[in-house]
């Protein structure tokens, strides 16, 4: 599932080719990719049409695109396999292509949402005051925002008692951090991901948080990461940062810092890298 990077990388080119344009009329060809609009695809269609597109907006993994004068967002919702594609009138159609959305203007390229898996969609709904779908209100602000309060974040990790991965993945905490970017900061700080919470020091948190941030801009500056080629940006390209991971997915190769060969246990449905000398497991308490 896409992370912060990959989706910041489609909100720009968003902001490229589609903020300030506006909607001529939305064409829905799978119901399911409008499932979260409860009115259904027609409803969705009509709401969009005649509107004019704002400057899409992001915060951790959520991406939205707010219509002007209305006081509503389309939030995309990526999935495992959904994306947002800028393509000419004139290209065809792809196969797993679910919603279409043209412009009232001369540019001669339109919206498109493919998804392979119809786990993500598009849906319409009402802003909160600060300009957030309300039904995101409660994501947190992630590393990369400038209003992200440091110490905040700092006082709510000492309190909440878990282990330090967990926390990067509570996006009521921190958002935008995955499995991938949480496994490849974590190596970077030499911290194991069942650290508890509470033995945070506050100069520990904030090199942690340097990590994050660090991690995260490298990702941004070449395209995200992508295993296949379901993660795309809206021209259909793939990003690069899987060639630079150091714990991510290397599980028997050399630790980058030591040599160790690399380990992958289970957790949480999911896989979690690390380096058994670099990162050891806390002790635990007799």
């Amino acid at each position: 599932m896409p992370e912060l990077p990959e989706v910041e990388v489609v909100r720009r080119g968003l902001e490229r080719w589609v903020a300030h344009r506006t909607v001529a009329d939305a064409e829905v060809l799978h119901p399911r990719a409008v499932r979260r609009h409860i009115a259904g695809a027609d409803d969705f269609a009509h709401r969009l049409k005649g509107h004019r597109v704002g400057v899409p907006s992001r915060r951790g993994k959520y991406l939205w695109l707010p219509l002007e004068d209305t006081g509503q967002s389309v939030l995309a919702h990526l999935g495992m396999s959904g994306q947002l594609l800028v393509q000419p009138h004139t290209a065809p159609d792809e196969k797993h292509l679910r919603i279409r959305v043209r412009f009232a203007d001369a540019l001669g390229t339109e919206l498109r949402f493919v998804d392979q898996r119809t786990f993500g969609g598009l849906s319409l709904h009402d802003n909160t005051p600060d300009g957030l779908p309300d039904v995101i209100a409660h994501i947190a602000r992630d590393p990369l925002d400038p209003l992200f309060d440091d110490e905040a974040f700092h006082q709510a990790l000492r309190r909440k008692r878990s282990t330090i991965k967990r926390a990067l993945l509570d996006q009521s905490l921190i958002s935008g951090v995955g499995n991938i970017y949480a496994d490849e900061a974590l190596w970077r700080a030499r911290l194991h991901y069942e650290r508890p919470t509470g033995t945070f020091t506050r100069p520990r948190t904030q090199e942690l948080l340097g990590h994050v941030r660090d991690v995260m801009n490298a990702a941004l500056a070449v395209g995200g990461t992508s295993f296949d080629s379901l993660y795309v940006n809206v021209n259909g390209e793939s990003g690069y940062f899987d060639r630079s991971l150091d714990a991510y997915g290397r599980e028997g190769l050399p630790c980058k810092r030591c040599g160790t060969p690399m380990r992958r246990r289970p957790w949480m449905n999911r896989s979690s890298y690390f380096c058994p000398k670099c990162q050891r497991a806390p002790r635990v308490s007799s």
